[in-house]
This record gives C-alpha cells, structure tokens and sequence, in this order.
C-alpha cells in the first residue's frame, strides 16, 4: 500500500501539468488573440510613455 501513496502525488502532478500545457496550447491563437495582443500593446505603450515621462 506505500507504493500507491509514492505514487499519487506524482500522478496527481503530471495530471495537473498535462492539463496546464492543453489549456495554453489551446488559448493561444484564434478569437483571443487580437485581443490579448491589444492588451499587450496597450501595456506596451503604456511603459514607453511612462519611460518617456522619466526622461
């Protein structure tokens, strides 16, 4: 029975992992990506105005 619990947590990890990398394979491109290259261009331009302020 000690062989299960050495083994749950790993599985239980890889599951997760394996879950984690689906989700970002699917979210990237498609309807969303106009958008979250919008937010990052806004976020973009939002450092270089506050980089010139600095000046």
């Amino acid at each position: 029975m000690d062989y299960v619990s050495a083994l749950v947590p790993p599985v239980v990890m890889a599951a997760f992992f394996i879950a984690l990398i689906v989700t970002i394979v699917k979210s990237q491109g498609g309807a969303n990506k106009a958008k979250e290259d919008a937010a990052v261009d806004a976020a973009i331009a939002g450092a270089e105005a506050t980089r010139q302020q600095q000046k």
